[in-house]
């Protein structure tokens, strides 16, 4: 089994071999931001690290994209959509709806959250690291107190 980082470089040989070359720069962007982590932390980072990379580069896009529609942008939309779909394929499966709300349910049960000052620990219990925004879990555990 290939290790995240090696399939984001073997992803990134066949994205130059095919001339894909959004993909090609976004498993770059990927690549620089994971080195970058791990030359400022002196760590190298296992596949647990670089879902968090990901995650992050994915919700960097995704919180710039409401700013691009606003400002009518329409020819850098279509190219961060398109890298928005090539970082969910490098993340697992993500929780929505009733599943992502049953998980932040066990979480107030399990921490004995009581309010919204509660929230950091439910975040924190909420080990769903790249499987759900965490927009989406604050959002669900505002609506459950």
């Amino acid at each position: 089994m290939l290790s995240l980082k090696e399939k984001l470089s073997a992803d990134f040989k066949l994205a130059m071999k095919n001339k894909d070359t959004v993909r090609k720069n976004t498993i770059q962007m990927v690549k620089a931001a994971i080195l970058q982590v791990e030359k400022d932390k002196q760590i190298t980072l296992d596949d647990n690290g670089i879902l968090d990379v990901i995650a992050k580069q994915l919700k960097q896009r995704r919180d710039s994209l409401p700013e691009y529609e606003k400002s009518g942008r329409e020819d850098l939309i279509l190219p961060l959509k398109q890298e928005m779909d090539i970082l969910m394929e490098y993340l697992p499966e993500q929780l929505t709806g009733d599943a992502l709300e049953k998980v932040v349910r066990e979480a107030i049960a399990e921490t004995g959250a009581s309010s919204m000052k509660d929230m950091g620990r439910i975040m924190e219990y909420v080990k769903t690291k790249g499987m759900a925004d965490g927009k989406e879990i604050s959002q669900i555990a505002r609506t459950l107190f």
